[in-house]
């Protein structure tokens, strides 16, 4: 079955850029308190035309009893955000998760460098609220390419100010270019955490430029999955079910995940996109190699191959042993 939901009203829309709008969720039911979340965190919206889409909170962490999400009106949106802007209204209600974490903020960092690319805020404004609560040393760069287009920009500047965290904004169209994040990265300190969230080309080029800066300590968040051009599997493989005791052939072109539901096991899922993390599963044994297409795992992460997201990522071997 999917992750326990929770039923959410949204409370207030507000215009936070042109194409952006918050979303602010509080309990439907009075005296029900949502779950306490950390800065990084996301939750997913079991929309009701039967979508289900991950965003993540931007409201402080230190927050209880709401959630606050920013949503971008995607241009190549397949329903999600679309619905959001045009039909969904404050005084609805509908299901939520409880929150995941899979851009978890290092806390006690000497020095967090915060990086943000359009929509990519909406985690991003969230760590530095935290860490700006916790008097850590932390600074922001900020990329849209747009100053209309970038959500929450007086109130940074406002908590910037007050408290006196460093800014640097870069928009492309009064730039005339492209952040040039070797540039805006450099002399950060290799013992400095850095943290990224923002489309797929600017994750891979932070990727890349903090690999050449020497900065072992990286975090993305990818709004989807890395695209792979080849097909998932090419041939059948089984899956043995460690705690059931079942084992399921996965045929070719179908997921791990629809081929446990249709043998009547019920793992954990939400988004099928390897983007929110529901269905991470620990992986106890496999033959060949892990196929991961998520947009989560850390290289060394796959590396390890201790966890698969299995509505995406699959096996090159003929055989996978999985704790389900």
């Amino acid at each position: 079955m999917s992750s326990p939901t929770l039923n959410a009203l949204v409370y207030a829309m507000r215009h936070e850029a042109d194409g952006i709008v918050s979303v602010e969720f509080r309990p439907a039911a009075p005296g029900v308190e949502f779950p306490p979340f950390e800065a990084g965190s996301h939750i997913d919206l079991h929309l009701p035309n039967g979508l289900v889409r991950s965003y993540s909170l931007c409201n402080p962490s230190s927050d209880r009893g709401r959630y606050v999400v920013g949503i971008l009106n995607d241009r190549k949106s397949r329903g999600g955000s679309r619905y959001v802007h045009q039909q969904l209204r404050v005084g609805s209600t509908l299901p939520i998760s409880t929150p995941r974490n899979n851009f978890k903020l290092q806390e006690e960092a000497p020095r967090s460098v915060l990086v943000s690319g359009g929509i990519g805020v909406t985690p991003i404004w969230c760590m530095l609220q935290r860490l700006v609560a916790l008097g850590r040393p932390v600074e922001l760069v900020y990329c849209a390419r747009t100053r209309k287009e970038a959500a929450f920009i007086a109130d940074i500047e406002a908590l910037a100010a007050d408290k006196g965290v460093a800014v640097t904004w870069h928009f492309d169209e009064e730039r005339g270019a492209p952040p040039a994040l070797a540039e805006l990265l450099a002399g950060k300190g290799a013992d400095s955490h850095f943290y990224c969230c923002g489309p797929t080309p600017m994750l891979d080029a932070f990727e890349k430029t903090c690999e050449q800066l020497g900065y072992a300590n990286a975090h993305i968040e990818r709004f989807a999955a890395v695209h792979v051009e080849a097909p998932a599997a090419t041939t059948t493989f089984v899956v043995e079910c460690e705690r059931s005791g079942k084992t399921v052939e996965v045929p070719p072109g179908k997921s791990i995940l629809d081929s446990l539901l249709d043998a009547g096991l019920s793992p954990d899922h939400s988004c099928k996109e390897g983007v929110c993390g529901a269905c991470e599963t620990a992986v106890i044994e496999f033959d060949g190699e892990l196929d991961h297409r998520d947009g989560i795992l850390t290289k060394i992460e796959r590396e390890s191959g201790r966890t698969m997201m299995i509505c995406v990522s699959s096996c090159k071997g003929k055989r996978l042993v999985l704790d389900v």
